[in-house]
């Protein structure tokens, strides 16, 4: 089944307000340019609307979502409607350093899923392992149990309008890449995973891969017949590397 790839930037908390302005129009113009992939630029919160203004094409997701989809006393956070309302279309869910950081468990994950969704926006689903629990063999465990988190709460059916991004934390900013063979392995158990329930919505689901993605890796990585696009973190900051990528993607 055919389905669009997604390269998708995660600009973590890097940005200005003349970054912002010179990178997005460089690569709104780029990618004016290509044809059978969809572009997604992730500011931090602070640069959405103005990331929004110069986005032409590319679409603008944030990098997190509050699990509550009301408005009220939740100093400091941002929920979906807010980000629908200046334009927004994703929200990255479950990234690996909100996961080691800040504490966001499988369950909180799986509620600001379907807060994100309730809001109007796709969420972006990541997942990942630590390197001692790949090299522990636990590889499909771990997946399992941060995906089985998310359907159980808001059911199979959820996942025919969102992205599952794979991020092998041991490859996030180390230089390490998964090879292809081992992302394709990943990649295939994800989509089984979810074909157990049902095997429709898993054919046309995208799943990105997200490990230190590089111009000169991606196209190999975007060929693989389960790796659907990438989710691009330091890439992402460099339009020239990011356009590349993308094209990549347009490529696959």
């Amino acid at each position: 089944m055919s389905r669009t790839p997604l390269v998708a930037g995660n600009w973590k908390m890097h940005g200005s307000t003349e970054m912002t302005a010179g990178l997005v129009a460089e690569i709104a113009a780029g990618a004016a340019n290509l044809a059978g992939v969809e572009v997604l630029v992730c500011p931090p919160y602070p640069y959405l609307a103005q990331a929004v203004s110069l986005a032409g094409s590319v679409s603008v997701g944030a990098q997190d979502v509050c699990d509550q989809a009301g408005q009220g006393a939740y100093t400091g956070e941002v929920n979906g409607a807010m980000l629908k309302d200046i334009g927004c279309t994703h929200a990255i869910i479950g990234h690996s350093e909100r996961r080691q950081f800040y504490g966001d468990s499988n369950e909180l994950v799986a509620a600001k899923f379907i807060a994100t969704q309730a809001a109007g926006l796709v969420p972006v689903l990541c997942i990942g392992e630590m390197l001692e629990e790949r090299e522990s063999g636990n590889t499909e465990n771990v997946l399992a149990a941060q995906l089985d988190a998310v359907v159980q709460a808001a059911g199979i059916e959820a996942f025919a309008d969102a992205v599952v991004a794979y991020e092998p934390v041991w490859a996030i900013g180390t230089g390490k890449t998964a090879s292809p063979e081992q992302a394709q392995e990943v990649h295939a158990f994800i989509r089984g995973r979810l074909a157990d329930k049902d095997a429709t919505i898993a054919a046309r689901l995208r799943i990105l891969y997200g490990g230190s993605v590089k111009p000169g890796n991606a196209s190999e990585l975007f060929g693989c017949p389960d790796v659907d696009g990438g989710l691009i973190g330091g890439a992402s900051l460099k339009s020239e590397d990011f356009l590349a990528i993308c094209q990549a993607g347009a490529g696959a």
